[in-house]
């Protein structure tokens, strides 16, 4: 077994399987027979660039970094963000306690247009705007995906 099958078989155990901890992972590793321990598991997420995402049953699990993009950022919204007002260029989410960086890695991976970047903290995230594009405006174009779908 060699470091590239082992990391291809990894990318396909975290596409098929919600593999949330470095333990399930070597375990799901071991099933396919893949004798390895945790530091190189560890190692390989490393390299590969895993990133933990919400899976369908709100469990943080891994996924490679060009799936975790979602295609819309609604359902995120209206799951996860309580408040969104703006100062300047910037915007302040407010989400349920633990809830912020899921949602700003969310917004980063899903490269936002009008967005710079993100600091989140446990229960707020501060946006940052693009040059030209005013809080308000992105604070607008946020709440707008608190909107969608509703009656």
């Amino acid at each position: 077994m060699n470091r590239r099958d082992r990391q291809g078989a990894i990318l396909r155990l975290v596409r098929e399987q919600s593999l949330a901890t470095q333990a399930e992972l070597a375990s799901a590793l071991h099933a396919a027979g893949y004798d390895v321990v945790q530091t190189t598991v560890s190692r390989d997420i490393r390299e590969l660039g895993l990133v933990k995402v919400r899976g369908a049953d709100g469990r943080l699990v891994y996924a490679a970094p060009d799936e975790a993009r979602p295609r819309d950022l609604g359902p995120s919204f209206r799951r996860m963000a309580l408040a969104i007002e703006s100062s300047g260029n910037l915007v302040v989410v407010t989400t349920p306690s633990g809830f912020a960086s899921a949602l700003a890695e969310e917004l980063d991976r899903a490269g936002h247009p009008l967005v710079l970047g993100t600091i989140a903290g446990d229960n707020t995230i501060m946006i940052a705007a693009r040059e030209g594009v005013s809080g308000e405006e992105l604070r607008d174009e946020l709440r707008a995906y608190l909107m969608e779908g509703a009656a």
